[in-house]
């Protein structure tokens, strides 16, 4: 079976558009969280880890984005600034690029938009219908795709604070089964007023003082030879990802510490082999079980942690794609060492935990 890896990246985050100040922010660990303009965002929050300035006439061009939404326009963004870097090799044969995409719900603010609309208009057929596509939520893959010319599968997953790690999943069997030669596979949320409210109103009360993100993040995954032939570094080995679930809170650390230790073994590698973890951090009653939890695996392994929650915001189904983001930024432009690995981790509030292991080259 040819081995995966990634071996190109894109960001779209609070700290700008690119790798590059994704990457110098993540690495000073300087916060990107900012205080809200009321007028602009009204809203339960006062702080939020905004894309700063980002608009779609801006960064996706004027012409045809008047009804894009905020979500859509950060992933057709994040694909195209990575398909940039590749050049023209990597769309050469577009129907072979397939594309798997993470959303929380699509975008809230268009569907409780759209919905408004149907209620209070003279007629409830009364709306734009130039809207409605933004009320599914596979409109941002499918807008990715249209807008970049990829004719390969498209898949839309939804799974929480986990999806970044399902998407990475979904993305392995996709081309494991022959469907694609290549994959994109990444995540994106937007924050939006509605958003806000329902994140809320969902949340008890210490966890609303906690603020939340957007951004987006996609990688190419492939096989090293098509890597290497196209003069891409492999920057990390796909290993393994893992998911479990808890019925109860209190079984969330040993549940974790299960899966992690589950795809240990499946990827072969050892915990002292673990350089870097990037844990989800969900707020106090999720974060403490969940470095628990890694710990227990681990055992007396001391890897680096990069904690990313902190600095971006609650990213919520972008959360664990802006990990494995960090991790990349973090091991820096030649990849994971040899014989290094990398952790990526989440708990869910809603009984899901999930873990990727990545890798550098085997040791000779």
């Amino acid at each position: 079976m040819s081995e995966l890896v990634l071996s190109a990246w894109s960001v779209v985050s609070p700290y700008g558009v690119g790798s590059a100040p994704f990457s110098a922010g993540i690495g000073a660990g300087t916060s990107a969280v900012g205080e809200l303009d009321r007028a602009a965002w009204p809203g339960p929050f006062d702080r939020c880890g905004l894309v700063p300035d980002f608009t779609a006439a801006e960064y996706v061009g004027k012409k045809g984005t008047r009804t894009m939404d905020r979500v859509t326009a950060i992933a057709v963004t994040a694909v195209g600034r990575l398909l940039a870097s590749c050049g023209d090799e990597l769309t050469a044969h577009p129907e072979q690029i397939g594309l798997v995409l993470g959303t929380g719900s699509g975008s809230v603010q268009s569907i409780m938009d759209f919905t408004r609309d149907s209620l209070v208009g003279e007629r409830p057929y009364h709306v734009d219908p130039a809207r409605f596509p933004n009320t599914v939520m596979n409109r941002a893959a499918g807008q990715s795709a249209i807008w970049h010319g990829i004719k390969g599968p498209n898949t839309t997953v939804a799974g929480g604070w986990l999806t970044g790690l399902l998407a990475l999943s979904y993305a392995v069997r996709l081309h494991r089964g022959g469907h694609c030669a290549r994959v994109l596979c990444g995540a994106a949320e937007e924050y939006s007023t509605q958003r806000a409210w329902l994140e809320w109103h969902g949340r008890g009360v210490e966890e609303r003082e906690s603020p939340l993100g957007e951004g987006g993040a996609v990688f190419l995954m492939e096989t090293v030879a098509d890597a290497r032939e196209a003069g891409r570094t492999p920057l990390a080995r796909v290993l393994a990802t893992r998911f479990r679930a808890y019925a109860d809170r209190a079984d969330a650390q040993k549940t974790l510490a299960e899966c992690v230790g589950s795809a240990l073994d499946k990827a072969g590698v050892a915990p002292e082999d673990i350089r870097l973890v990037a844990p989800l951090g969900a707020g106090a009653e999720l974060a403490a079980p969940e470095e628990a939890g890694i710990e227990d695996a681990l055992g007396t392994a001391r890897p680096r942690w990069i904690r990313c929650r902190p600095l971006l915001g609650d990213t919520s189904a972008a959360s664990t794609s802006l990990q494995l983001a960090a991790v990349l930024a973090t091991a820096g432009e030649s990849g994971l060492g040899p014989g290094e690995a990398a952790l990526v981790t989440g708990i869910d509030r809603d009984g899901t935990v999930g873990c990727a292991v990545l890798g550098g080259p085997a040791r000779a």
